[in-house]
């Protein structure tokens, strides 16, 4: 079967699969953790098979053709200037989270991040020893966003940092670039620093959006933010370890080194030999997998707002439907959805338990019957 065959149902059983083993001998459909079910770009594998062909595995450089390829990549898709130089290669985005926190500020700092987000987002600055301000986000027209008026309102004298993400996780927010022109002016006007996670950009699934990495906007923007990108989550290639931060400012790059130091390990070599593989050759791989997870979008926006108590709105990015199961009136959400055989993420951990996210990253087949199953979960729970 070929590896753009995004219809095959690969048995990810026995194989040490986080996603997978959380269910392990339940009839659970995983769809929580944000890895897809697909098989990687073939130009990655076959670098792969290359690399372990040549049998010897010792401690590694970040390859200069791997600098190179992104930069050129960065300047191609987002006439966005970064020398290599400005890279810091890491085994994960997590860790670039939390060094941002340490590098950007001092103890006792105020780190903001908005709230829905990712998990890591909220344990980043408590784990760091910093004080963590969250601000609630706002539902316009459809789009998970943030409050622009309410973040500038909530800085303080002691606010240093702003843990940002585009596109958003949860709810697939691709930011405008006026959107983000208001950010990075109350960034400028309230001296703040930014650490932007931006590791869905590849995954823009709306035709007419783009991304912008919110660096790239002006040069004294760029010099206040860590920007953290990575091929794990368009290639499917996460649990191989490599992302990497941008940080133009040569004192704030030194610093995040610092802090990073003898803590912080190396990306191993098989990761930096799939990241040049998928950036090399996966465009095209990536846009027929662009395509395909549009067509699950689709379907799953057209069910599930079919179904009594649950409100699914625009994706616009990501794999990561956020469903509002508020109006279920469920009492325990993700217990609830277990039961019914569907293992999603509780929107609790993101901030908000009026919600649930489900990864349709998978072949259509799962995305029918996780519907199927939750369809009749829901009927099952009303009244006789």
């Amino acid at each position: 079967m070929s590896p753009t065959d995004f219809d095959r149902l690969i048995d990810r059983r026995d194989t040490a699969s986080q996603k997978w083993e959380k269910y392990r001998d339940q009839e659970i459909l995983p769809m929580w953790v944000a890895d897809t079910d697909f098989m990687a770009p073939p130009s990655v594998l076959a670098a792969l098979h290359e690399r372990v062909d040549h049998g010897v595995f010792g401690y590694t450089n970040t390859p200069a053709t791997l600098n190179e390829r992104v930069c050129e990549r960065l300047q191609r898709r987002y006439d966005w200037t970064v020398s290599s130089d400005q890279l810091v290669w890491l085994p994960g985005l997590v860790c670039g989270l939390h060094l941002a926190c340490r590098a950007a500020t001092e103890p006792g700092a105020t780190v903001m991040t908005p709230q829905p987000i990712y998990p890591p987002f909220m344990s980043a600055p408590r784990l760091s020893e910093r004080e963590m301000l969250t601000l609630p986000m706002v539902r316009d027209n459809g789009r998970l966003r943030i409050d622009f008026d309410a973040l500038e309102q909530a800085i303080t004298p002691a606010t240093r940092l702003l843990l940002f993400c585009n596109p958003h996780n949860p709810g697939g927010t691709v930011y405008r670039r006026e959107e983000l022109e208001q950010l990075g002016q109350i960034v400028l006007r309230h001296d703040l620093l930014v650490c932007s996670d931006e590791v869905h950009c590849d995954l823009i699934l709306e035709p007419g959006l783009e991304h912008i990495p919110l660096a790239s906007l002006s040069e004294e923007l760029a010099a206040r933010t860590i920007t953290l990108m990575a091929p794990s989550k368009t290639y499917n290639i996460a649990g191989l370890g490599c992302a990497f931060a941008v940080i133009p400012d040569a004192q704030l790059r030194r610093q995040f080194q610092r802090v990073r130091k003898g803590i912080v390990p190396d990306v191993n070599l098989l990761g930096y030999t799939a990241a040049e593989a998928a950036y090399a050759d996966g465009d095209a791989w990536n846009e027929a997998q662009l395509n395909y997870l549009r067509g699950n979008r689709d379907y799953l926006v057209e069910q599930i707002n079919a179904l009594p108590g649950l409100k699914l709105d625009p994706i616009e990015a990501t794999y990561l439907a956020w469903i509002d199961v508020s109006g279920a009136k469920l009492e325990n959400p993700a217990h609830f959805f277990e039961q019914a055989g569907v293992g999603l993420s509780p929107g609790r951990d993101f901030g908000d338990d009026r919600f649930m996210r489900l990864n349709f990253g998978c072949p259509r087949a799962w995305v029918e019957e996780a519907v199927d199953r939750i369809r009749r979960g829901l009927l099952n729970s009303l009244p006789a």
